[in-house]
């Protein structure tokens, strides 16, 4: 990764004229990257009917490419975005060719219907839940938007899964429901608690929550190189916020494996290691562009933004977690709410959502998520 400048102009100002390039991204872990053996998972994808919901995502994406080595029966990416389908589905097919049976659906998991057709035409074994509204601020903005699509899209998922006989159901979740102050991670932690309510069904739900992750769509490193490559400065909301991070193709290994060991109702951790500050983040980053932080490249707080915590929640507490045999993989013990309890919250948040008031979508989501505390002061 490099820079290429100009001599600087009559004003002194540099004039870029190049791009940042090969990012190794896992030089920006602060740990060594987290191997997962395809051995160790590849017998449960093996001649399986998979479905990836959000499929055209950051991480739904890289499930689909890590599920395609693992020689499913079929693979079914479904996503209401067509560019980002249609991109990893062009990628598929030049990888893999006619040795991969694939099918590309478009459809929103809040069109019920819409999933019934596509659950009850393939019959899918395994479903790999990653379809979400994730942005914090903006979710912020409308919460519920985010209530629509994360809670009721997963319901709609859930009970798809039941319907048609689904082997199991794998959540992508979030160290943001651990005592969540955002929207988002309050819908997550009521995503988290529809499919512990369903412990007694003949579908295996799980679900795994992790960190942010490096490189996404909508984290800091495509920001920070966009910054960057214009000459910064470099924004970050605080010196100090620190934040858990794990690289794309870690998440998606971890989502396969907690997959393949996991038993109906298990919420699945990583041990990330140590938090980063996301300031060291900018400086490495800058660094490994060949430019000196605050000299060449200024990094400038702007401020907490909604929603935002100054710290995440520990993932790993070792008197509330249970081992696997994968020394990485804890999965958090948790008393689940009854099917009867969620449907009453369930009903508060769709009258919510039915109301079009965002105050109201907030407040129901305060009443049915009883760690969310949107009040709490970040700092």
């Amino acid at each position: 990764m490099k820079f290429h400048y100009s001599e600087p102009d009559a004003e002194g100002v540099k004039i870029m004229d190049g791009s940042i390039d090969n990012l190794n991204i896992e030089e920006l872990l602060f740990r060594d990257a987290v191997k997962i053996s395809d051995a160790d998972i590849g017998d449960h994808y093996k001649n399986k009917t998979v479905l990836v919901t959000g499929g055209g995502g950051s991480i739904g994406s890289e499930l689909c490419r890590q599920i395609a080595l693992l020689h499913p029966r079929k693979l079914i990416i479904f996503d209401v975005y067509e560019n980002n389908a249609y991109d990893i589905e062009q990628e598929l097919l030049c990888t893999f060719g006619s040795a991969l049976d694939l099918e590309v659906v478009i459809g929103s998991v809040r069109d019920l219907s819409r999933l019934e057709a596509v659950f009850e035409k393939y019959r899918p074994q395994i479903v790999l839940h990653a379809a979400a509204h994730k942005h914090v601020p903006l979710m912020e903005k409308a919460p519920g938007e985010a209530i629509k699509n994360n809670v009721f899209g997963t319901l709609n998922c859930v009970e798809c899964a039941e319907r048609f006989g689904v082997d199991k159901f794998v959540l992508i979740s979030t160290d943001k429901a651990v005592n969540p102050t955002s929207v988002m991670g309050a819908t997550k932690r009521m995503c988290e608690m529809i499919l512990q309510s369903r412990k007694m069904s003949k579908t295996c739900f799980s679900a795994v929550r992790f960190g942010n992750v490096l490189g996404s769509n909508g984290s800091v490193i495509p920001l920070f190189r966009k910054q960057i490559e214009n000459g910064g400065p470099v924004t970050v909301t605080d010196k100090r916020i620190t934040r858990y991070f794990m690289t794309i193709p870690e998440a998606s290994q971890l989502v396969l494996q907690c997959g393949a060991m996991a038993n109906s109702g298990d919420l699945f951790v990583l041990d990330m290691g140590k938090p980063v500050r996301i300031y060291d983040l900018a400086v490495k980053m800058i660094e490994l562009s060949g430019l000196r932080p605050e000299i060449d490249i200024e990094i400038k707080e702007i401020g907490l933004r909604p929603g935002e915590k100054l710290y995440e929640e520990l993932l790993i507490k070792g008197e509330n977690l249970d081992k696997t045999e994968n020394s990485l993989i804890f999965i958090e013990r948790d008393t689940p709410f009854s099917k009867e309890d969620i449907e009453e919250k369930l009903e508060m948040l769709r009258n919510a959502v039915d109301s079009n008031d965002p105050s109201f979508a907030i407040e129901a989501l305060k009443n049915t998520v009883p760690t969310y505390h949107p009040e709490v002061n970040h700092l």
